[in-house]
Formats: C-alpha cells, structure tokens, sequence
C-alpha cells in the first residue's frame, strides 16, 4: 500500500517486550558488503539437468493448488528446475538476497556463455522471462543482452534492463547505492538503535538493503513451437552485465490481434502514431471524445503509441488488439510546480475523474499493455497504470508494467471489476481499492513482483463495502503483503494462491492500521493457498504469520471467519493476531473463527497470539510443525489467570506440534506458553494431504 510511514511506524515492535536475547535461525538478516555487485546467496548449489518439463504453480505443483489462483493460460516453469550449465542460487528466505526475491525462493545465475534450457510442456508461440541483472556502480541501472533460440535455431536477442529495480535504504527508498541513512531518527535494527540519537554513530554497510531486484519481459516467439520444443536463454559472450539470473520462464499460446469492431472509432484516423515516435495522447482524446458523441467503441490498433500523461476516461468502452500487440507506452515527467494533488511528476496511465469532480462512470478499458516509465517511489505521484474514480466500469485483459500501482482507486466508486489482467514490477501496490469502494470484484489476476501489497483494500475515511478478491495469483511482492485488508465491511476474499512475500508483511493479512475504519459486519478468507509466507519482519525482528491480523489504532472485532484456507511451508507461523506493544492494553482481536483448514509445515507455531482477544478452531489440521502448536503471550502481561487471549476448540483439530497435539487440552484456553522469538525448524516441502 502506498503511503508515508512515520519515525514512530518504524519504530514500532507489535505485540513484544525488550528483546530477550532468544536465538533465531534467521537472525542474520543483516546487509552483507558488496551487495551492489552480487547480493548475498546461499550456497551454490549443483548443475541440474532436467529430464521431464516440471511445470509449477507459484513453485508448487499444480496439484496442490487446485482451483486456487488466476488461471490465464500462462505455463511456468522454475529456472532451477530446468537444464542448466549456470548455478542454481538457494533456496533462502532471508531478506536482500536474489534467491529471497525469486519464485521458489530460487534461481539460476548465468556467467557468460552459460545458459538455461526449458522444454516446452505445451504449444506456444510467446515467452516471459522474468530475471535480474545489476545495477550500475552509481545506481540507475544498465542494459544487457540475452539470448534466445528454440532447439538450437533462430538467436532473437531480449535487451534486459535493471533500470526499474534496484531500490536502497529505508522507506520511500532511493535509486542511490551510497546514500547515507534517509531517516537516522528511525530505529534500525542493524544497529538495535536510532542513529542520530546513538554515540558513536553506527557504522552503516554501503548500499544499504537492497532490494527489488527483478524485472521481467515479454516476447513473441514469430510461430507456435510445439509441446517439447527446447527454449534456451544464453548470457553472451558481450554481455556488459557481471552476470545474469534467471528465476522462471513463462509459455502461452497467443491468439492473433483481435479485429476492431464493427463502426468502432479508429484511433489512427484521429493521428494515433501506431510507432511511437510521436505523441498520440492527444489523438487518442480525440477519438474518445468523437466516440463519446457517437456512442461507439475506441479501437486501437497493433503498435506502441507514445503516451507522456494521463488519458482522462469517462463513459467511454476503449479496445486495444490484445495486451500483446497494443502498447501505450510513456516516459515519467516532472512537472513544473505540483499538481493540487501534490503529484510531482506525470505519466502514462488512463485515469477517471476525481471523486471530488463526481468520478467517471460506463467506462470499459480492454486488451491492451500499459508501459510506464517509473523508476522512483514518490507516495504523492499519480503515476499509475488506471486510477480516478470509476464506476459501473471494467478493467480486463490489460498488461500493466513499470507503474508505482498498477491500478489505484481513490473512490467513492461502485460496482467496478478487473478481470484477466497481468500487473507485474510495480513500485507500489499492484491493486488498491482506497476509501469508498464498494460491490466491486478483482477476480482472475496475476500480480507479481509489486513494491508494496499486491492487492489491498484500504478504507480510510470512508469505508469500503461488499468487495471481494478472488482467484487471483500474487507473487513475491518485495514489500508488504499479498492480500491486505485495511478495515471495510461485508468483505470476501476467496481462491487465491499467495507465494514468496519477502519482507515487513505476509501473504494474507487483516489490518486495523494507517486510519482504517473499523471492520464490520463480516470478513470471509476462503479457500485461499499460501506458500513461503509467515516472514520474518524486519522492523519488529519477530515472526509472522501466512495469515496474520494486527490491531494498532483500534479493536478488530467484526464476524471473521477463515474457512478452507491452506498454509503450506510458512517460515515462521501459519497464523497470527499481533497488537501493536503501544498499544496492546487498550486493543483486541476478538469474534475470528478458524475451520477446514489444512496447515502443512510451519517453522514454529500453528497459532502465535500476542494480542488480547480471542478465536475458535474448527477441523484445523496441522503436520510438520516445527514449535509447540500454540505460543501464547496475549499482552505479555503473564497473569496468574494465563493469556489475556483465549482460543477455543470446536473439534476435530488433529495434528501435532513439538510438545504433542498442537491444540492439546492443557493449551486451552489460554495457557502461556509465551516464546518471544522461538527457534525456527524448516519444514519439508509441501506434499498432497
């Protein structure tokens, strides 16, 4: 979620008392020198040959994930499962690392003349690879060459970029690898102080924390290859770059442009320059304009169309040729003086009216890829891929890449969906439904690699209502969560897979935080997946959960029920309610109630309260779990009367932690069984159930 954070946020350490000194398996998670060349690793792993396609899901088999996730014709392959004469990087988990920001939590790492080679499990003519190379010395990035031939044949050339990741130091970041501290009146936990305030200064390591380092492109392959066809990726021999990573390649089948619709208006008849070297922002509104006068579709035809700043939309049904073909690509820019918005910069991107100007409604955007230019986290930006107000509306087939947030809603708006689109390298969140959205669905995305929440929705002011998030797939967003509910009513989020959150968030997480109304009437969390969630947090050095809840400016207290919900492989905890230690005395968790829920592996806990309240647990299944089942320390207050959070068994809770059942009678209802930060134990991979 895009927003400023204060000295005292960061400060802040939820639900926990001075650090105790318990060792942890990942407490090394500081900056290692030289992260600018080559971020820390893990072990080198061995050259892997592959003798059958895998093909995954989120780094999973697709079996475990069943009806869960988009489904968007896209068949990935992890590049550390592939045949391969470069290096295989992890598995790790542990922040600023290349294999912590990976699918799969691993990669490969070509030197030149290296390769790695993907058999195709199914016909298709077009190929994403998503990868890392470095950045430049001074920041900013640079450009290298990949290359790329099917069963021997054919050498196209990708030009990879790291212009658009690479991101230093605390929040909002910067582009500069050695830059001193943003804010040394932030506690860090590097040093376990707040600089400015500590003699002598600490000694900060240069670039400090790193982060953000994929990027991911799209090309079409000029035919359909068939089912076993060999796709290699070679670094060559004039690479400029020290070295490259591959994390995965992702295969489709890609129908041929889509015709224009009968009497549409024509994009090009209005000036539309379909090769980009001339503006077409006012070209394209003018067509809208003429189409709006006469009721009728805007048609944009194959090209990439030069777009420098916002295309106002409204009652108004726009249709490119397919994300593939139909690109509106623009470059960032400054603007003389700030916009009343306090946006300091411009760019591509299709925005609504304000709310305050009554919003857009009946506008209907499809088939076409937004392509922004957004290299630096500004909060006050309007630099988005969609954004406005936009009711009774649509947003499908798009293909959103290098904005801040794919798409941002500043509402009140209504019954608005995003259907079928593919939002990836975000500076900030993917998906935000921000104050007043209400009966609106986002069903069937894929948002990867986004630098805040992957989808979220936020109800600050007013309140969001009726929403729902569902079967959408989100992957390794670098910061935050992948689904994050800030306050709201009547909320559904349902079928969705969440993988590889890194750092400061979780996969699923329930927030009343950053001035959220309060949650009411219900929250429904169904039949969602997780994998290689419940991270460590970096601010407060503790534990979270897959699916975590965290009360900081007031009680959460709506009808909350998580009901078919799988937790696989979590680093730390499956589940967690967590009040902020300011504040853990005057807020509570309460009315959340757990059932057919399968946990599979868990570095520690199935449940870790540190918070006051109370949940029930029904058929909450557990295996692999690596701490005592339940480490309660309600408000660390350790009353004779035990926790001030109380958990309540409703049957058929099987399964087993270190210490025995991990909802054994003598857990219930509120034994301490406080571990501040208890040793972690990873679990096994995830298998069928």
């Amino acid at each position: 979620m895009a927003r400023k954070l204060t000295a005292a946020a960061t400060s802040r350490r939820p639900g926990g008392p001075p650090r105790r000194g318990v060792a942890l398996l990942l407490a090394a998670l500081t900056v290692a020198a030289g992260l600018a060349a080559t971020p820390a690793v893990a072990a080198d792993a061995p050259t892997r040959t592959a003798t059958v396609p895998a093909v995954t899901r989120a780094g999973l088999a697709p079996s475990l994930v069943a009806g869960r996730g988009a489904d968007l014709g896209l068949v990935e392959q992890e590049a550390e499962s592939a045949t391969t004469t470069g290096t295989v990087l992890g598995p790790d988990r542990a922040a600023y690392t290349l294999p912590s920001e990976a699918s799969g939590r691993s990669a490969v790492k070509l030197l030149k003349g290296q390769h790695v080679e993907f058999t195709l499990p199914a016909a298709a003519n077009a190929i994403t690879v998503r990868y890392s190379i470095p950045d430049a010395p001074d920041g900013g990035g640079i450009t290298a060459p990949l290359d790329v031939t099917v069963d021997g044949r054919g050498r196209t050339p990708m030009t990879l970029t790291s212009q658009y990741s690479w991101l230093y130091n605390q929040y909002p970041f910067t582009n500069d690898p050695d830059a001193g501290l943003l804010h040394p009146d932030w506690w860090i936990t590097e040093c376990g102080c707040v600089p400015k305030e500590t003699t002598p200064a600490p000694q900060i390591t240069k670039p400090f924390r790193p982060h953000h380092f994929y990027d991911e492109q799209r090309l079409l392959l000029g035919r359909t290859h068939p089912a076993g066809a060999k796709i290699r990726l070679t670094m060559p021999a004039r690479s400029t770059a020290a070295w490259t990573v591959i994390d995965l390649l992702e295969s489709q089948r890609v129908d041929g442009p889509r015709i224009a619709p009968r009497a549409a208006v024509n994009v090009l008849a209005f000036g539309a320059d379909p090769t980009g070297r001339r503006e077409s922002a006012a070209a394209l509104d003018r067509a809208i304009a003429h189409a709006r006068r006469t009721h009728r579709t805007v048609h944009i035809p194959p090209g990439t169309y030069q777009v420098n700043r916002h295309i106002t939309v409204d009652d108004v049904t726009i249709e490119g040729a397919g994300s593939w073909y139909t690109v509106i690509k623009g470059r960032e820019v400054e603007l003389e003086t700030p916009a009343p918005d306090g946006s300091t910069h411009t760019g591509v991107g299709f925005y609504g009216r304000s709310a305050a100007e009554g919003g857009s409604h009946d506008v209907h955007l499809s088939g076409f890829a937004v392509e922004g230019d957004v290299r630096e986290r500004v909060d006050t930006d309007q630099v988005n891929g969609i954004g406005g107000s936009l009711s009774d509306s649509s947003v499908d087939g798009l293909y959103l890449h290098h904005t801040k947030v794919g798409m941002w809603f500043d509402g009140p708006m209504k019954d608005f969906t995003a259907t079928n689109n593919v939002i990836t390298d975000q500076i900030a969140d993917g998906l935000n439904f921000h104050t007043g959205v209400t009966d609106s669905v986002v069903r069937n995305n894929l948002v990867r690699n986004s630098g805040d929440d992957g989808l979220a929705m936020w109800a600050e002011k007013t309140t969001n209502a009726r929403n729902a998030f569902d079967r959408n797939t989100v992957q390794s967003p670098v910061l935050a969560n992948g689904i994050a509910i800030y306050g709201g009513a009547d909320t559904t989020v349902s079928n969705n897979l969440i993988a590889d959150p890194v750092r400061e968030g979780s996969a699923l997480h329930v927030g009343a935080r950053f001035g959220a109304e309060a949650f009411t009437g219900h929250l429904w969390i169904r039949n969602n997946t997780t994998v290689r969630a419940g991270t460590y947090e970096l601010n407060w050095k503790i534990g979270l959960g897959a699916i975590w809840f965290s009360a900081l400016d007031k009680d959460i207290a709506a009808d909350i029920r998580v009901t078919g919900d799988h937790y696989l492989d979590s680093t730390y905890n499956a589940i967690m309610l967590v009040a902020d230690w300011p504040v853990k005395d005057l807020y509570s968790i309460d009315d959340v109630h757990f059932k057919d829920v399968r946990v599979d592996g868990t570095g520690t806990s199935v449940v870790s309260a540190r918070a006051a309240g109370g949940a029930t647990f029904e058929n909450v299944d557990a295996r692999n779990v690596g701490a005592v089942g339940v480490n309660n320390c309600g408000t660390f207050h350790f009353t004779p009367a035990g926790s001030e959070f109380a958990l309540a068994d409703l049957g058929d809770n099987d399964g087993g932690g270190t210490a025995g059942p991990w909802l054994g009678e003598w857990l219930l209802p509120n034994t301490l069984t406080c571990d501040d930060r208890p040793p972690v134990v990873p679990p096994p991979a995830p298998s069928p159930w």
